[in-house]
């Protein structure tokens, strides 16, 4: 079964109500009311997938696995797209290998439905510091560094682009949520957006930035290698890589990165320096920070700034009158 496409909403008033009691018991602590209603909503709806999926969750928190494996089951069978992140989900509890990569449509998903009130809700709630921590290792450590050319991977609303405006010539912004895009479009901040996701932006493209950016885009990759690669062969030389990631002990081991329970990636630095070592990019900096409030706590994370350094030749340019000479003597 196709479910609806609405996320927001059912269509039907007595099952949104019933869906809005449950989150309400659920915030009290009453999983067993939470439960019953989100039940008596997926039977209202049975093509509403985030009944099912609220249903998984509770279920999944009053420990009967099995119960919430057949709620969220029901949830993707109403969304094939997965736009509610079942996938992640069953990772998350065990029940499934946590991707490499989170689902397209639960990103795009979560960041339209965040898009109306993302800079309110980051900035002034939850204190989002990463724009601001990227510019000043910037200026820190690349000072003077021309910049004609930039792009924002995952650029949301503009925050990061608005921060790198006055360094950066021409700013070109990508990502995946058409009502992210439409806030940044409104600020009038960059010279150029695309929809679209970051790894298939920069392979079907060949023109070199100076300054590429994904801030606070990592913690819903999981694996980065595509991405170091991707970005690397975008570099023009001395071209610089910013980047932050969420960070935890649980990264040390292989492969470096883990899911967390808030269904984003959190990344080592071990794994940072390997990518990097890989793509041939050198590390200008790679620094911890804290990135965002999250339950009244700071997100620690690390910035890192990596650049593509000029090649070694084992011929060097030998300039025109002595090449002649060379010639001339039969070297």
């Amino acid at each position: 079964m196709i479910g609806n496409l609405d996320l927001k909403t059912s269509g039907d008033p007595v099952a949104d109500r019933r869906y809005s009691y449950g989150e309400m018991f659920r915030s009290a602590g009453d999983l067993s009311a939470a439960a019953d209603l989100f039940l008596q909503t997926a039977a209202l709806v049975p093509a509403w997938a985030p009944a099912w999926v609220a249903l998984g969750d509770v279920e999944s928190e009053r420990g009967d696995s099995k119960a919430a494996l057949d709620a969220w089951r029901r949830a993707l069978a109403a969304d094939p797209a997965d736009r509610v992140g079942v996938e992640l989900r069953l990772a998350r509890a065990g029940l499934a290998p946590v991707p490499d990569l989170p689902p397209e449509g639960w990103v795009r998903a979560l960041f339209d439905d965040y898009a109306p009130g993302f800079d309110r809700a980051l900035v002034e709630r939850l204190g989002y510091a990463t724009p601001g921590t990227i510019r000043a290792l910037l200026d820190e450590v690349a000072p003077g560094r021309a910049l004609p050319r930039v792009l924002d991977l995952g650029c949301g609303t503009g925050l990061t682009g608005e921060a790198l405006r006055l360094r950066a010539g021409w700013l070109e912004g990508v990502d995946l949520a058409p009502g992210m895009l439409a806030q940044a479009r409104a600020k009038g901040v960059f010279d150029a957006l695309s929809e679209g996701e970051a790894v298939r932006f920069l392979d079907a493209g060949s023109e070199p930035f100076d300054l590429i950016v994904a801030g606070d885009m990592a913690p819903y990759l999981g694996a980065l290698d595509a991405l170091f690669a991707s970005t690397a062969r975008r570099l023009g030389l001395r071209g610089i890589f910013a980047l932050s990631v969420e960070t935890g002990a649980d990264t040390a081991s292989p492969p470096g990165w883990r899911l967390r329970p808030t269904l984003r990636y959190a990344h080592s630095e071990g794994y940072l320096r390997a990518l990097a070592a890989s793509a041939g990019l050198s590390i200008l900096a790679l620094k911890p920070a804290p990135l965002r409030r999250d339950a009244g706590a700071w997100v620690e994370g690390l910035v890192g700034l990596f650049e593509r350094p000029r090649p070694l030749s084992a011929d060097p340019i030998v300039p025109p009158a002595m090449a002649r000479v060379r010639r001339a003597r039969g070297a």
